[in-house]
């Protein structure tokens, strides 16, 4: 049976500010689902809430029509989940984290044995299985926190922030993994770094203020910006007055001036040239600001 989640006007507040705002999203199996926007947009609270870590305020979160927290450990049964942070004892090997969180699962030792050697196998740390996870490189310890997420082989892989604080190699590396671990589950990616939804995500869903404001394939969401992108090259001494202007998403020095990369309906500059519009220039038109590293801690 192919797992469908159902969010119907699920609403939460903390300390009396609202973090999420009438979300409603029908999300099935088979598809991997980019949560895009700025720190703060609610997309880390909408994942603990998926995982069943907090209730909404107000709302539901159906699985295949029934309530994820009426299921309880039906639904955590087929769930895995990647945290911004994940906890594990720093003297523990990469083996014996995994062993112990499959015993944490429920499952037996003997398929438990088996699985991890097949996980590390297939997130690069057979050879690492015997260091201690407090020696891992920041990419290694992300690659055995999905390693304990596919544990029980979920249905539903959540992912929170997962390649946030990774270098350019290990980031390439980690989202190849994920395409390859993607087949036949339903796949929640969230994150403020463009690039990885650009080249994982089928589906990408814009968060800002605690609401999706567009959901569509990539194509779908670059078709409904009503403004075109240009390049063209000013002087150095005339770029603030352009930032004034216009929304500029680049800037990249040359031997003759700056090239700025601007958001505009109409050619902005006499030597300006159309280019092709990317999601890092979706971001920075519907958030107005541009993408970065740091964390979203709501």
């Amino acid at each position: 049976m192919r797992n469908i989640v159902e969010i119907k006007e699920v609403f939460k507040t903390i300390d009396k500010e609202e973090i999420l705002s009438g979300i409603n999203l029908q999300i099935a199996e088979g598809e991997i689902y980019g949560f895009l926007g700025p720190n703060g947009a609610g997309k880390t609270t909408l994942m603990r809430m998926l995982c069943t870590l907090i209730k909404p305020t107000s709302g539901s979160i159906l699985c295949n029509g029934k309530d994820i927290f009426a299921l309880d450990g039906e639904y955590r049964r087929i769930l895995g989940y990647l945290p911004q942070e994940f906890g594990f004892y720093p003297e523990f090997s990469v083996h014996d984290y995994l062993m112990y969180i499959a015993s944490i699962k429920g499952m037996r030792t003997s398929i438990a044995r088996k699985r991890v050697t097949e996980l590390l196998r297939q997130v690069g740390l057979a050879k690492m299985q015997n260091r201690k996870m407090k020696k891992l490189s920041g990419g290694m310890k992300r690659r055995a926190g999905i390693a304990q997420a596919m544990l029980n082989n979920p249905k539903i892989l959540i992912l929170d922030e997962p390649t946030a604080g990774l270098d350019p190699n290990e980031r390439i590396r980690f989202r190849n993994l994920i395409s390859e671990l993607s087949q036949d589950r339903l796949v929640l990616l969230s994150t403020h770094i463009v690039s990885d939804i650009e080249y994982i995500a089928n589906q990408v869903l814009l968060m800002k203020d605690g609401k999706i404001s567009h959901s569509g394939t990539q194509e779908e969401i670059i078709q409904s910006v009503p403004v075109k992108v240009w390049s063209c090259v000013v002087a150095n001494n005339e770029v603030e007055m352009w930032q004034k202007q216009f929304k500029v998403s680049n800037m990249k020095t040359l031997s003759d001036g700056i090239e700025l990369r601007i958001l505009s309906e109409k050619s902005p500059h006499y030597n300006a040239k159309e280019e092709t519009m990317t999601l890092e220039d979706i971001f920075l038109y519907y958030f107005g600001e541009k993408t970065g590293d740091a964390y979203d801690v709501l």
